[in-house]
């Protein structure tokens, strides 16, 4: 590690619109010989692939909720470096997020899709045509993603140098930059993610304590559990508890708030109103039943499908003048030539060569193609031109939107990819459905193209910030380039893995016989039902979507965030609770000072314990599922009682545990 860095830090100009005739040099110039690709760098980052796919995958099918990994990738690599007494480089560092953030940006698009096809039984009857089914999509979708916004590198990242505020990359650059002055950060991340995996392992494998404190398990509750169907459960893993502090007291609180309404108002009110809903239990009045004759009764929680589809299309509009912008720039950059994007010139304005671009767009195009002609229609009369028109809407689709993915997040760092998902499989299943395409192949179909398309939106917003963090500090665009593109598929690899083991130990979506228990899902499970509703020929529960999508309206002329609530509507509030719970505490930590900088450091502390928490968790899930997988299910002879308030106590001290820790930092 470098010694007496007190002088390291980001040129002046770095964060500032360029006077005429002013360029930025990056903190490490063109002529400096640095390696940018090590052996170290290659290794650290796959290894990196595999930890936050992982955990990565399993916050987004439990929580619905993506996690940011370049932030705790570029502590862990400045760390590491600390650890092993060895100099850190910048740009070497860039590299490993480069590769190991392909974790983040393909869990966006996979699983947030992906799970659909079990959910609806589409499934090979092979798990290995399965596995080659499921992987192939988000890995074709990462790598359109690159080459979609290797034109417009340099309009983001040089010709809007001081315009767009890029808070993501801004972020991540300053811990590595930070990282140059010493890397005692990761220390704090490797307890907190023992902690987490411990505490939740135990949780799960052994079931010392209960995963899920709930009222229902009370027995002075039982009159209320049974007759007013309303029930108050709180998960305590500590990834939820971690995700809350994170996510704020503002968000979490809206996000609760949607569970409310749902668990404590519109579940009571069904079972209060119709008796046939009345002699089901709150979780089938949630999640839906099959009543006498076996026609299945939609549940409440297609009121919150209903909501984040319109929060959705409401996200989307707010974005219309972000929408025009990026597509005015992405036609003008399309033609437009530069010095560098032939691979000559200085090696920090050196793309992947445009001849290259294009002979790998239309080897994509070709694949794509096969795959929908000889595995999603396969069979349909007019297989060949559904196939055609599918791969047109993809590209179409990825074309208009990529921009306006990365165009979001260097202004804002959120973008609507699931709002934009949704939208592409209405527009796919209505044209599809024109064409006579529907059932089985109909659905598959739609959900392979928005799987696609949501893993290059993913990707292109994800692309961005590295794009800009690599300016800022001297990186090589064409090592980043590729660097993404490798890394994508060994983090579709382990994504796929995942999935599958998931679907076939917990299950997705709605509870079965097989799984009483399953990971909710939520992306995947709207996708489901909107594929489900157009080609599937069940028919869609109309009044319960229009009523979420008119709450999800009112909720926005109120200013408060429709996606935020629909999606609290929509998940089990065992769920929402415990993250309100961990906003909480983070607001006390964020507060525990009247002086502001004992508070930052404070607020950052707690904010590395909580990503070593939520790390934890995950991995505890997976580890979990691999020993259940295995045969490996030990039960400790424990009442449900006792485990029901033993996992709150748990929970609970987890909660004072961050507090304090995070109180123990002291302002430098």
């Amino acid at each position: 590690m470098c010694e007496n860095q007190s002088n390291v830090h980001l040129p002046d100009n770095a964060f500032k619109e360029l006077k005429p005739g002013e360029t930025y040099v990056p903190m490490i110039p063109a002529e400096t010989g640095v390696a940018e690709v090590t052996r170290r760098s290659v290794i650290f980052g796959l290894c990196m692939i595999v930890l936050f796919s992982a955990a990565a995958s399993y916050i987004a099918l439990k929580l619905g909720q993506g996690i940011e990994t370049a932030i705790p990738i570029g502590i862990l690599a400045v760390g590491f470096s600390a650890l092993a007494k060895r100099k850190s480089v910048l740009i070497e560092n860039v590299n490993i997020l480069a590769i190991g953030a392909t974790s983040g940006i393909l869990v966006g698009g996979s699983v947030f899709v992906m799970p659909a096809i079990f959910m609806l039984n589409l499934q090979s009857s092979s798990s290995a045509a399965t596995f080659l089914q499921i992987f192939i999509v988000p890995f074709l979708g990462a790598v359109l993603g690159v080459l979609f916004l290797i034109p417009f590198r340099r309009y983001f990242t040089i010709e809007m140098h001081g315009k767009l505020p890029f808070p993501e990359a801004t972020a991540t650059t300053e811990i590595l930059v930070a990282g140059e002055k010493g890397g005692s950060s990761a220390k704090v991340l490797v307890y907190s993610l023992g902690i987490g995996i411990v505490v939740d392992y135990l949780a799960l494998a052994f079931r010392t304590w209960a995963d899920v404190f709930s009222t229902a398990a009370i027995p002075a509750m039982q009159t209320v559990t049974d007759k007013v169907k309303a029930v108050f459960s709180m998960n305590t893993s500590a990834a939820v508890l971690g995700l809350g502090m994170i996510i704020g007291v503002r968000y979490a609180s809206i996000i609760m708030a949607g569970s409310l309404l749902t668990f404590l108002g519109m579940i009571p009110l069904f079972g209060f109103i119709s008796p046939e809903y009345g002699a089901h239990t709150y979780r089938e009045i949630f999640f839906g039943f099959k009543d006498a004759a076996g026609i299945t009764i939609p549940g409440v929680r297609n009121i919150g499908i209903g909501g984040i589809f319109a929060a959705g299309i409401i996200s989307i509009l707010k974005m219309s003048g972000v929408i025009k912008q990026a597509i005015q720039q992405v036609l003008s950059q399309l033609f437009k030539k530069h010095e560098g994007a032939e691979g000559g010139g200085s090696r920090l304005d050196r793309d992947i060569k445009m001849s290259t671009v294009f002979a790998l767009a239309v080897g994509l195009a070709v694949m794509i193609f096969i795959y929908f002609r000889f595995v999603a229609v396969a069979g349909e009369a007019n297989a060949t031109g559904i196939a055609l028109i599918s791969l047109i809407m993809t590209f179409l689709i990825v074309f208009l939107f990529s921009a306006v993915s990365a165009w979001a997040i260097a202004m804002i760092s959120v973008t609507p990819i699931s709002g934009m998902t949704i939208t592409t499989l209405i527009l796919a299943a209505v044209i599809l459905a024109t064409l006579g395409l529907k059932g089985a192949s109909g659905m598959l179909a739609i959900l392979l193209i928005g799987g696609v398309v949501c893993t290059a939106l993913s990707m292109s917003g994800s692309l961005v910030t590295q794009f800009k963090i690599g300016q800022w500090l001297g990186s090589t665009p064409k090592i980043i380039q590729w660097s993404n593109i490798l890394g994508s598929v060994l983090a579709s690899l382990v994504i796929t893995a995942v999935i599958m083991l998931f679907a076939h130990v917990y299950g997705f979506g709605t509870p079965t016989p097989e799984h009483p228990n399953p990971l909710p899902a939520p992306q995947a499970s709207a996708m489901a039902a909107v594929a489900n509703a157009f080609l599937g020929g069940q028919g869609a529960p109309w009044m319960l979507y229009f009523v979420g999508a008119v709450i999800a309206i009112g909720i926005s002329m109120l200013g408060i965030s429709p996606l935020a609530f629909a999606l609290g509507m929509y998940l089990p509030i065992e769920l929402n609770s415990p993250i309100l719970m961990g906003a909480c505490v983070g607001w006390l930590i964020n507060h525990s000072s009247k002086d502001e900088k004992t508070n930052k450091a404070r607020g950052d502390k707690g904010i590395l314990i909580a990503s070593g928490f939520i790390a934890g968790g995950a991995l505890a899930g997976v580890l979990d599922a691999l020993t259940k997988t295995l045969g490996f299910e030990p039960v400790l002879p424990l009442s449900d009682g006792f485990r029901n308030w033993t996992g709150l106590c748990v929970f609970l001290l987890l909660a004072v545990f961050l507090y304090w820790d995070s109180r123990r930092a002291k302002a430098e």
